[in-house]
């Protein structure tokens, strides 16, 4: 027999069926509460509510596990490839070889964008936030693919889409990159991988391999982490049946926020500040010890990861690599080093476990590779762009799909009349 869980309002007791996951997450199945009971739940910010089954991503925030597809991240990051672990999470299973290159392939047949897309990229100011610019053309990119606005899909239709967009977003972004540079676009070369077109798109130079390497090993970090802010847009508006290119425009503009996909910029800003007031990093951690200041510590902790965050283990040894093999002079670059050397040290961080993250690292990396600080949620985008799509994937593919409808409790005025 299946495990229940009681409910008891009133002289009432209603039983709720257990559901529980592969990993042994348990979750206890509400989905008649209101209609046995006439009650629903309150949950502010959905912090306690499973909104969905899913077969793509878990993490476990007290043990530092984050797994894709049931492998380890650590594994992925050391053995594979952006472009591997992304047909991986999109497909539910690793590609053949040839599997994979005729998805690169694909990707790489879809790096462009039509002409009229690259006139509206020229007409926005040049100081356009770059999350603006890629938001708006993603979603003007659905004028011009009529045959995918249809209600549903075919199978072929939605594996082809996303291939599309992984190649047209690496055009949106590097493409209003150079225009903020007042530069010229670069057109995609589909003899290089994925993470070196990219920095080719971007800067017009040689690539270095193991620069490439370190941005590959970003991505696939990014690549998906559970029902986080933005994938959770991506499945509410795509649950409407909304198309494709809507659907991916408004998770951009979920993860624009700076309390989702800002993390990485804020870390700059906050070297930036250090920097400017010429303070030192360890003036600058005493400030953040004191309850009486209002200086923080971006870059360290995690909402989700209660010890460290294990993604930050993987980038800080290509964030040390890259570094190195730069040789950048940078002094936000030395006050970055400095703090992460006095928190990993520092009793009152390790004691409230504030571990550098991937945000802290990821920021330091873009920093070196000469990205500007506002260009970097777009990288964020890049990489959580196969998550994304293989979330809405397996959304409108399960059985008993329907359009996302939460409830409220009203707490309003009553009974107001118009004095006329």
């Amino acid at each position: 027999m299946s495990e229940k869980a009681k409910l008891t309002l009133g002289d009432k007791t209603i039983e709720l069926p257990v559901f529980t996951g592969t990993e042994g997450e348990k979750a206890i199945d509400i989905t008649k509460l209101r209609a046995e009971s006439g009650y629903v739940t309150i949950d502010s910010g959905y912090m306690n509510t499973g909104a969905c089954t899913s077969a793509i991503t878990f993490l476990d925030g007290e043990k530092g596990i984050l797994k894709y597809r049931g492998y380890e991240i650590e594994e992925l990051a050391e053995k594979s490839t952006f472009t591997e672990v992304s047909s991986l999470v999109i497909t539910g299973k690793v590609p053949t070889a040839d599997e994979l290159k005729s998805f690169e392939a694909k990707i790489a047949e879809h790096s462009k964008i039509p002409a009229a897309i690259e006139t509206m990229i020229k007409a926005f100011p040049k100081d356009a936030h770059p999350m603006g610019v890629l938001s708006s053309n993603l979603s003007a990119l659905s004028a011009f693919y009529p045959d995918l606005l249809v209600q549903d899909l075919t199978e072929a239709q939605r594996s082809d889409v996303i291939l599309q967009l992984m190649g047209q977003l690496k055009v949106l972004a590097t493409s209003a990159y150079r225009h903020s540079q007042g530069q010229s676009a670069i057109k995609s070369d589909p003899k290089l991988d994925y993470c070196s077109d990219f920095i080719h798109m971007m800067t017009g130079k040689e690539v270095d391999k193991e620069v490439a390497k370190a941005l590959d090993i970003l991505l696939i970090l990014h690549v998906d982490h559970e029902q986080n802010c933005s994938t959770s847009t991506v499945r509410m508006v795509g649950s409407s049946k909304a198309n494709p290119f809507a659907t991916v425009s408004a998770g951009v503009d979920a993860l624009w926020g700076p309390l989702h996909g800002g993390a990485n910029q804020a870390v700059l800003e906050m070297l930036e500040e250090i920097h400017k007031e010429g303070i030192g990093y360890k003036e600058f951690l005493t400030r953040v010890k004191d309850k009486n200041s209002s200086s923080r510590l971006m870059g360290f902790g995690h909402r989700v990861y209660k010890n460290f965050d294990p993604r930050a283990k993987i980038i800080k040894k290509a964030c040390d690599s890259v570094l190195a093999k730069l040789g950048v002079k940078d002094p936000l670059l030395d006050i970055a080093r400095g703090l992460e050397e006095v928190a990993l040290q520092d009793p009152y961080f390790v004691e409230r476990k504030l571990y550098p993250n991937v945000d802290f690292y990821s920021g330091i990396i873009y920093r070196a590779l000469g990205i500007p600080t506002n260009m970097f949620t777009v990288m964020f985008a890049l990489g959580r762009l196969p998550g994304w799509m293989a979330q809405w994937k397996e959304m409108i593919e399960q059985p008993g799909f329907k359009i996302c409808r939460p409830r409220q409790i009203y707490t309003g005025e009553l009974n107001k009349k118009l004095n006329r």
